[in-house]
């Protein structure tokens, strides 16, 4: 198969290499445009942004059809190749496709000049991709018995037309013994070590893909580890803000929880490449839009799983960052398509983080705190699911991609949602009144403020949602949100106040 060219572009060196060639052969590429010899475009990495094999892969291992691909690896290269575009047939029109290429193929093709798709990729795919696009006169690709890569695509196009007889239009180092028997060559993404053994003139130059690590570090979503200050909590409620053991372990818990939910995170985004290319948002991840690589993209996954479990061993912390793991893994490959199960196992991972907190700090929550909490994760994940409902609706469309709701669901979520709301709101009176009888503060009266300003906070949170301002997960939302600050400010003054002895008014 024919690489697609990830693994760290460093444009500005590239550039240099390849503006070296087209100074080198200037006069000779310009008079082989001229002459219109066939530009032979190849797919992955240079046509569009992705591989098709390895999103083959993807979506076989996500529906656990692990025997699939084991009998395509012992059967070779082409015939897995094969069974994959038979097994997981990708969609043409949600591929990530590389505009600028795009757009040098149609004013060649303007000028008259013959295009051939010329990919390693099985002929299912290609022949699909050439009809999707409408811009190819002809297509060579890979049969079930005979895998077109590197030399073995060299020879089929020196036979079709010659040696010298044609351009070609490629990424990566698999693509030099082509470019070798090609009358020019057209560089698209190609890292400076290629670059600088393309002997051919060099006809164009394309460099458009954004910094391999800036893609990645997104796609692990550094946003969301705003989540993971649910660690501290227990050091707040053992009021033990003073003790230097205890942050040692909530810092420990933090960056276990980080790194175990980048991974999953970038698992999630690697199995739900075509719904996310769906989305009209989440279409711009990483992967799906082709601006990270899919091998990058498994690799980091698997060190930052590896770094998160030895923060957990540190910190004491292994078996409850593992079950976190599982329960991830387990909503990545099959909870989140089934209705209810998919929010109560999203509770569940915001719940695990504090009992993870509880465990790292050694502080464990009381279970008043702990059903509260439960409560009121349900209640937000059932927040993020209405909005992704109502996203749809606004759409068009009769159910959520990826999941297992439609839009007539709507109103039963909601129902749950509020109940679960004020569920939460019940649970945490009997939780302050448990307070109140601790002997912890000298005007704990107070703490029945905390109730009415947690119930105003949720509640503001499903009147955004039914608005239609719900456009983020529900927590990232309140990040974002001047009067979810505020709220939590008043709540930490009701705290500090409750434990100086501040008398009730009147």
């Amino acid at each position: 198969m024919v690489s697609n060219g990830n693994g760290g572009t460093m444009q500005a060196d590239q550039t240099d290499v390849a503006g070296a060639n087209l100074s080198r052969g200037a006069a000779t590429s310009h008079e082989q445009s001229a002459q219109l010899k066939p530009l032979c475009v190849d797919l992955d990495g240079t046509l569009i942004r992705t591989d098709t094999l390895l999103e083959g892969l993807i979506v076989l291992l996500g529906q656990l059809r692990l025997g699939s691909v084991l009998g395509g690896l012992i059967a070779g290269a082409a015939a897995l190749k094969a069974r994959v575009a038979t097994l997981a047939p990708l969609d043409p029109a949600l591929l990530p496709y590389n505009d600028t290429m795009l757009d040098y193929i149609r004013a060649e093709r303007a000028k008259g000049r013959r295009i051939v798709l010329t990919t390693a990729a099985n002929e299912t795919i290609a022949t699909r991709i050439a009809a999707h696009l409408g811009l190819f006169d002809d297509v060579i690709a890979s049969t079930a018995t005979h895998n077109l890569k590197g030399a073995a695509k060299a020879e089929a196009l020196v036979a079709r037309f010659g040696a010298g007889g044609f351009v070609y239009a490629g990424d990566a180092g698999a693509d030099l013994p082509v470019w070798r028997e090609a009358a020019a060559s057209v560089l698209v993404n190609v890292r400076r070590g290629v670059a600088g053994r393309v002997r051919v003139p060099v006809e164009h130059v394309i460099n458009d893909r954004p910094p391999a690590a800036a893609a990645l570090l997104r796609a692990m979503r550094p946003h969301q580890w705003v989540k993971n200050l649910l660690v501290f909590i227990p050091i707040f409620t053992a009021d033990a803000m003073g003790s230097w053991r205890s942050w040692r372990g909530g810092i420990l818990a933090f960056l276990a929880f980080c790194a175990v939910a980048s991974s999953i995170y970038l698992v999630n985004d690697l199995l739900d490449l075509a719904a996310d290319r769906e989305h009209p948002h989440k279409r711009r991840r990483p992967f799906a839009a082709g601006t990270a690589s899919l091998p990058a993209g498994v690799g980091l996954s698997l060190i930052l799983l590896l770094a998160g479990a030895a923060f957990a061993w540190e910190g004491g912390i292994l078996i409850v960052a593992l079950a976190y793991a599982a329960i991830s893994l387990g909503y990545s490959l099959w909870l989140k398509r089934q209705p209810l199960v998919d929010v109560f196992a999203l509770a569940a991972l915001y719940t695990v983080r504090l009992i993870g907190g509880g465990e790292a700090t050694g502080h464990s929550l009381s279970l008043w705190l702990l059903a509260f909490a439960s409560f009121l994760f349900l209640s937000l994940a059932l927040v993020k699911r209405v909005a992704e409902v109502m996203d749809s609706a606004t759409r068009s469309t009769n159910r959520v991609s990826g999941r297992g709701y439609g839009l007539d669901d709507l109103v039963i979520l909601e129902l749950f949602g509020v109940c679960s709301t004020f569920a939460s709101s019940l649970v945490l009176a009997l939780y302050v009144q448990y307070e109140t009888t601790s002997g912890r503060f000298e005007s704990p009266a107070l703490l029945w403020c905390i109730v009415p300003l947690v119930l105003l906070w949720n509640c503001r949170m499903w009147l955004s949602t039914a608005r239609g301002y719900m456009h983020h997960d529900p927590i990232m939302y309140a990040a974002r949100d001047w009067v979810s600050w505020a709220i939590v400010g008043a709540m930490v003054l009701v705290v500090l106040a409750a434990r100086a002895g501040m008398p009730l008014p009147g």
